[in-house]
C-alpha cells in the first residue's frame, strides 16, 4: 500500500472521511494547524492501528554493518519494525484504510523529514481503500516485524545506534 506518481496517502481507521482539514494533532508538540500524510518511503511506519506503539530501524548511508548485524540481524534485511505482543490481536483485526491524496500542497515536515503537511483542507483523490492484512504488507515490503514483551530495551538500542529510526506512540508502550 504506497502512493502512485503525484500522491501522498493518509492513513486511517475511519472509511468516512470526506474531506481531511487542518488541524493541531493532540499529540503535537506544534502548534500549526496541518493536514498530516505520508509519501512512498514513510508509509511502512502506518501499518499499524493509530494507537499501537512501534520502534521502527532502518539501515541508512552512516550505518555501520555491526549496528545492522546486532539490531536488525544478520540476513534479516534492511529495515525491522518492533512492536509489543499485547498488539497482535489488533494488528490482525484493525481495518486500516489509505486515502489517496495529491501531493500538490503538502510540503516536508521534520528534520530529516517523517511526513508531508498541508495548511489547506484536502478532498481525496477517491474513496478510501482497505489496507489488507498488515502481516503481508510487512512481508511483501522485506520489513521484518518482530513482537517483544516491551519495546523499550530495544528503543534504547536502536537510538544510541548507527540505525536511521522512528518511534510512534511510544507513550502507549508497556514501562
Amino acid at each position: 500500500m504506497r502512493p502512485e506518481p503525484g500522491q501522498v496517502l493518509h492513513f486511517s481507521e475511519d472509511p468516512t472521511i470526506e474531506r481531511f482539514v487542518p488541524h493541531v494533532a493532540p499529540t503535537s508538540s506544534l502548534k500549526e494547524s496541518y493536514v498530516w500524510a505520508v509519501d512512498h518511503d514513510r508509509c511502512p511506519d502506518y501499518w499499524f492501528p493509530r494507537a499501537c506503539p512501534r520502534a521502527m530501524a532502518w539501515v541508512g548511508p552512516r550505518t555501520t554493518k555491526e549496528d545492522t548485524a546486532r539490531i536488525v540481524g544478520a540476513g534479516c534485511g534492511q529495515r525491522v519494525h518492533a512492536i509489543e505482543y499485547g498488539w497482535l490481536q489488533a494488528i490482525r483485526e484493525v481495518r486500516l484504510y489509505a486515502y489517496r491524496l495529491p501531493a500538490d500542497g503538502f510540503a516536508p515536515i521534520g528534520d530529516p523529514p517523517s511526513a508531508v503537511v498541508s495548511t489547506v483542507a484536502v478532498i481525496p483523490l477517491g474513496p478510501p481503500e482497505r489496507v489488507g492484512d498488515l502481516f503481508e504488507l510487512h512481508e511483501e515490503a522485506g520489513i521484518q516485524l518482530r513482537v517483544l514483551p516491551s519495546l523499550w530495551p530495544f528503543w534504547d538500542e536502536v537510538i544510541a545506534s548507527t540505525l536511521e529510526f522512528s518511534g510512534i506512540r511510544l507513550r502507549n508502550a508497556r514501562r
